[in-house]
């Protein structure tokens, strides 16, 4: 599946979060035989579950070449699918008195330091306690373009990864960040402490990423196919069986460095999918987004902003120079 096309579903998304979409593609020859349900999950990406997608099947908002189909249908190579997405659930995301620490704010933008452990949007089912609920409190006014579920929301990072998030206050600033997202102009440096000792002093993973055929949840390297992804890292610091990374993002895919640090065989201290057991005892990956950069959507400024480690990552760091 295309970079483009799937940047393409994040532009429909985003224009039509409130109404129905219609999504649809042409199946290319490395999805030949893929099961209906699995092709469709895929292309949704993580924000629509599978159990969801078979619903959609039966209830008949898929098609194949505009004929209903079964979940279990292996597709062929240049069919066409179509989802027409129903409109989102309308949930009821109360505003909390959440701490949030602010790092930057103005009229049209806000820049928060997330707590490792707090959930970026709330989702059916799980409506409070998120970063969302925290800045409806805070802001009063937020974009409304990614709908109910994540106003002002504009990129997100993983639960038990910390650090620096943007979201936007109107429409018109929410479409300018997007816009810089999509074309890779926004800079997002992070932190991570890995297993093992990475002998250059830099490098660059470059490996196109997609879902995990036995783990849903999960991303893995693929040989073709999937989603590109390039990832740069710098070596900070070496302490014999770990090392201390910075790594740059060149764009921006789910599990990015957590999939990619894995498969050059030094995974995230900490992470409790695709990290070791045993070893450093840390709750969640050490993962931490210390650098933002992106021009103000009114001004044109570019602006940059950093945060340091939490705490418990320091004192890892502490111990291990310590040893």
């Amino acid at each position: 599946m295309t970079d483009n096309r799937q940047d393409d579903l994040s532009a429909m998304a985003e224009e039509h979060a409130t109404e129905e979409e219609v999504l649809q593609w042409s199946v290319a020859a490395e999805y030949k035989k893929h099961r209906l349900d699995k092709y469709v999950t895929e292309a949704m990406e993580e924000e629509v579950s599978r159990s969801q997608i078979q619903l959609w099947i039966d209830q008949g908002h898929v098609t194949v070449n505009g004929r209903a189909a079964k979940a279990n249908h292996k597709l062929s190579e240049g069919e066409t699918v179509e989802v027409r997405v129903p409109p989102a659930e309308t949930v009821d995301i109360v505003s909390e008195d959440i701490p949030l620490e602010v790092v930057y704010e103005d009229k049209d933008v806000i820049v928060v330091n997330k707590r490792r452990g707090m959930v970026v949007h709330p989702a059916v089912g799980h409506s409070s306690g998120t970063l969302v609920n925290a800045l409806m409190f805070h802001c009063k006014d937020l974009s409304g373009i990614n709908g109910e579920l994540r106003p002002g929301i504009v990129h997100r990072i993983d639960k038990d990864t910390s650090g620096l998030l943007m979201a936007a206050k109107n429409d018109k600033a929410h479409t300018s960040l997007a816009a810089q997202l999509k074309e890779h102009s926004v800079s997002r440096i992070y932190t991570a402490l890995v297993h093992g000792n990475i002998a250059h002093d830099h490098g660059t993973v470059d490996a196109n990423l997609a879902r995990d055929s036995h783990h849903r949840k999960m991303f893995t390297v693929v040989p073709k196919g999937g989603k590109h992804a390039i990832t740069h890292f710098n070596v900070v610091e070496r302490f014999g069986d770990y090392t201390l990374l910075e790594l740059k993002l060149e764009t921006g895919r789910t599990h990015q460095i957590r999939a990619h640090m894995k498969f050059i065989g030094n995974p995230l201290v900490g992470d409790p999918m695709y990290g070791r057991s045993g070893g450093l005892k840390l709750q969640g990956q050490a993962l931490h987004a210390a650098s933002l950069g992106f021009t103000h959507p009114s001004t044109g400024e570019r602006l940059e902003f950093s945060a340091p480690i939490p705490a418990d990552l320091d004192e890892l760091l502490t111990h291990l120079r310590s040893r």
